[in-house]
């Protein structure tokens, strides 16, 4: 959610910062704004809705100088509205701010009992109140913005320029994500990595508490009491092409385009067919310490939630060890039974999620062990963990996730097998025979993405629609929670996803000869029930959807439209079953207008409660 981004150097920070913005537009946000200090001293520039409208007015009013803050909003604190906008001035001081200021009404309080007058809704301008008081009264720059750091309880991401200190830029990090671009004579400050891809490939991961002070030729990083200290430097290896449509016509196409790319990239060099052994050199537990584990919890938000349902299936099933699947909301609130016999395993395509990564603190601090499974390199949930299983999607731009998820499901399949054999439940040619299989996944996802023009006209058939119920049986259960989340998410149509068993639990009561239903129907264990459901949709009029093989004439014969699949094992099912409902969503949502990668209310990150 939001998006901030900054520069100092010797270039023009006006398109610097308005190109990076554009690059961080998959976040969401309902407005957006730019300070730059030059000649004239600092000027601001902000306005509701898309980007295009603050390029209009920067064309109309340009920013010259080479210091500059940039941000896209979307409200927490105060409705929509340009006087809501970031960066919020007072006096020499702009910030721009990502997360929420918990105590911010008492701080307004004081404030205006000490004469300040507010101009926003917001919770983000106590911040430059702050910093101006601080300097009121004395304090040297730097020492008023770590006065004003102390005051503020939440989450926060701040950049901060003062007229006063025209070639400094400074900026602070907690439970928000900021990194730092190291370029040649020139910072970069950005939420994200593809922010500041074209410009360099030199970044620091900033963690919480850290105070990064930027001037011509030198940056210091402090810790909360104002220590210097050190932080790494990475560099990126995926290209700034790599984070562009490539001529796809949105980012979500492109990235569900890329998913047989994604698997390989997931599992390679983590599998050894020949040998039948998985290796996770990324899990550093002992035998012992394997050995020692009692119960798993998975921890997850949304889309990753799916995947994390989907895992519990896979792990019980091969290493015949209990698992329970939490949101990441309600794990942090409540009081789980977690010790030291316990794995925690918090997934989250950003590694920012907030209630994801408050689960994975509240997990440690009751003695769990911890293993994350994250997209994004060097993000706070990868860097929280004992260990961590990186995806290796590459960027994922569009909102709805696509890509991250079936990478996610390949490595939980990977945990899943790895603890197995640790555990001695799964003999040798019975792994080979899995990782055999594994090998063949991205071809089967190539062939249902090969459909793409079919699974268009069926979209085309149903786009009109009010309401879709999605309805799958066991491991395909979570599934139809997902492809419901898909369309609900980019479409805006009505969408829920059901065990296929509960259906005459209620939703039943809803069908009718208005009402698509579509039911995830392989052949598997429970195929005959779900038959039965078909016949029970059939029977009130509902317009089936089936998403089965080409051959299963039992099910073909019964419903309206069918979207093929190939047929595979039933563990690697939910990966090529997902793929079709991508599309179908994508499809629908595209052919009814809407704003596919950045669909209204949504974020890319939720990186605040």
């Amino acid at each position: 959610m939001c998006g901030i981004i900054g520069y100092l150097g010797p270039q023009e920070a006006m398109p610097i910062i308005l190109d990076g913005l554009k690059r961080l537009e998959y976040r969401g946000y309902d407005s957006a704004g730019m300070a730059v200090i030059g000649e004239h001293g600092l000027a601001i520039r902000r306005s509701l809705g898309k980007l295009k409208e603050l390029e209009n007015l920067l064309r109309q009013d340009p920013l010259d100088g080479q210091v500059g803050i940039g941000h896209t909003r979307w409200a927490t604190h105060g409705r929509p509205s340009e006087t809501n906008a970031h960066p919020h001035r007072v006096g020499d001081i702009a910030v721009v701010h990502n997360g929420i200021i918990e105590n911010y009404l008492e701080l307004k309080a004081e404030l205006i009992k000490a004469g300040h007058r507010f101009s926003s809704e917001t919770d983000t301008e106590i911040i430059s109140h702050l910093i101006v008081k601080h300097l009121e009264d004395g304090a040297p720059y730097l020492e008023a913005v770590q006065r004003t750091l102390k005051e503020i309880k939440g989450s926060y991401a701040l950049a901060i320029i003062n007229a006063g200190e025209p070639r400094l830029l400074v900026a602070a990090r907690k439970e928000s994500p900021l990194i730092l671009g190291l370029g040649e004579g020139e910072y970069f400050l950005a939420s994200d990595i593809p922010a500041i891809l074209p410009y360099t490939r030199r970044v620091i991961f900033l963690e919480d508490h850290d105070l990064v002070v930027l001037r011509d030729g030198e940056f210091l990083l402090l810790n909360r009491e104002g220590q210097r200290i050190e932080r790494p430097e990475h560099t990126i290896t995926w290209s700034p092409a790599m984070a562009e449509k490539a001529g796809y016509k949105h980012f979500m196409q492109k990235e569900i385009f890329e998913q047989p790319r994604a698997l390989i990239d997931t599992f390679r060099g983590r599998i050894n067919p020949d040998l039948g052994e998985v290796m996770l050199q990324e899990i550093t537990l002992s035998d012992e310490a394997i050995k020692d584990i009692r119960k798993i919890f998975l921890v997850a938000c949304g889309t990753s939630f799916h995947a994390a349902m989907v895992g519990k299936t896979l792990i019980e099933s091969l290493c015949r060890l209990p698992v329970e699947v939490d949101l990441g909301s309600e794990f942090r609130y409540r009081d789980p039974l977690v010790d030291r016999h316990t794995l925690l395993i918090p997934i989250s395509q950003s590694g920012e999620t907030a209630d994801t990564r408050a689960g994975l603190t509240a997990g440690k601090a009751l003695g769990a062990k911890t293993l994350a499974i994250v997209n994004a390199v060097g993000s706070s949930i990868a860097r929280d963990a004992d260990a961590v299983l990186y995806t290796h999607a590459g960027p994922e731009i569009g909102v709805a996730s696509t890509k991250a998820f079936t990478t996610q499901l390949v490595a939980l399949y990977l945990i899943a097998l790895f603890l197995a054999q640790k555990l001695g439940r799964l003999n040798r040619d019975d792994a080979r025979r899995r990782l055999a299989e594994l090998l063949k996944l991205p071809t089967w996802v190539q062939e249902t993405l090969d459909l793409d023009a079919e699974i268009r006209e069926t979209g085309r058939r149903y786009m009109n629609a009010h309401n879709f119920l999605y309805l799958g049986r066991g491991i395909h259960y979570p599934i139809a929670l997902e492809g419901a989340l898909k369309l609900k998410e980019i479409s805006y149509i009505h969408a829920e996803g059901y065990a296929a068993g509960e259906m005459k639990h209620g939703p039943i009561a809803l069908i009718d000869e208005n009402m698509p239903v579509l039911v995830l129907a392989p052949r598997s264990p429970v195929l005959e029930k779900v038959q039965g459901n078909i016949e029970e949709v059939a029977a009130r009029g509902g317009r089936l959807i089936a998403v089965t093989e080409a051959d299963n004439l039992q099910v073909r014969d019964r419903v309206e439209s069918v979207i093929t699949v190939p047929s595979v094992p039933l563990d690697l099912s939910p990966i090529v079953l997902v793929t079709p409902l991508q599309l179908l969503a994508y499809h629908i949502a595209d052919l009814r207008g809407t704003d596919v990668d950045q669909p209204r209310n949504l974020a890319k990150s939720v990186t605040v409660e």
